[in-house]
């Protein structure tokens, strides 16, 4: 005998209220069916498992030892029910809770649109990581990372979240005193300001297209993050190399201007990664689509 997966709740469910009410005619009334109707679907349910249940008499009806096991799991079945109906309930009101993210130590640029989302969504808590440790998302207990380059790991899911190129800038006041290069040779008579990865140690590249010719570039300074390289390009230190992203406003001021870009070529893209086993929750479904639409806006 075959019961329909509607048919088995509902037998479960009649199973369940009469053992609770220990009378069918109870159970009939709170499901507003006949108690003869709650009977029959008991001893539907009998047949199916093979076990009897429920111990009948004129009065009252009692639990079986094999029905009182199976009363337990009736419950933590309604009861998973019940949590997911929540959950979904809930993905229709505002996303709230903690949403742990790693980023890496650039993200610290993308503080405005952090902090504008943490305007726009004020009950969810935001655990920021920062740091280039190529962390693992689900051992370590992220809900979601941020990181530029291509995507290795078939457990986690990703969305483009933008595309960045690398510059060279320097002040208008160094260009002036130093003068402007016109090729990439010219590197060699400045001020570099050099960006070393923090977990490698090695130096960033500069993205120059040299025609077959290395050029080697002096480093006036070296700096493991990118803000400290921003602030002495703007004091006319030296040439940084650094993401677009990162100097737009100085651009648009006039603090930064850019060189050699004829003599640049250069694209990153950054991803927001999470675990592909995880139907994304209402708070990091609104935090990728919220970062998508507004960390590299057009």
């Amino acid at each position: 005998m075959t019961m329909r997966p509607t048919d088995s709740l509902g037998a479960l469910d009649a199973f369940v209220r009469a053992a609770d009410a220990r009378s069918f005619t109870a159970a009939g009334r709170q499901l507003g069916v006949s108690s003869s109707a709650v009977g029959k679907a008991v001893a539907r349910l009998e047949e199916r498992l093979g076990v009897r249940l429920l111990h009948r008499s004129t009065r009252s009806v009692t639990l079986t030892p094999e029905g009182a096991l199976f009363l337990e799991r009736c419950r933590r079945i309604f009861s998973e029910i019940e949590t997911a109906e929540a959950e979904l309930a809930q993905t229709r009101g505002a996303p709230r809770g903690r949403l742990r993210v790693s980023l890496p130590l650039a993200g610290m640029l993308m503080m405005p649109t952090l902090g504008a989302f943490m305007r726009d969504y004020p009950e969810i808590e935001l655990d920021l990581d920062f740091t280039d440790r190529l962390v693992d998302v689900i051992e370590e207990g992220f809900d979601a990372v941020i990181r530029a380059g291509e995507v290795g790991d078939s457990r986690l899911m990703s969305r483009v979240l933008g595309v960045f190129r690398l510059q060279l800038v320097a002040s208008p006041g160094y260009l002036a005193r130093r003068g402007v290069p016109k090729v990439p040779e010219d590197l060699a008579g400045h001020a570099c300001l050099q960006h070393r990865f923090a977990t490698s140690g090695k130096f960033e590249p500069w993205p120059l297209r040299r025609g077959g010719r290395e050029v080697a570039l002096p480093s006036s300074a070296v700096a493991n993050t990118i803000e400290p390289l921003i602030a002495m390009a703007e004091q006319g230190l030296g040439i940084a190399c650094l993401p677009d992203f990162a100097i737009r406003r100085q651009i648009v001021d006039g603090r930064l201007a850019v060189v050699l870009a004829g003599h640049t070529e250069h694209e990153g893209v950054f991803r927001l990664l999470w675990p592909s086993s995880r139907h994304p929750a209402p708070k990091l479904r609104v935090f990728i689509d919220f970062l998508a639409k507004h960390l590299f806006p057009a």
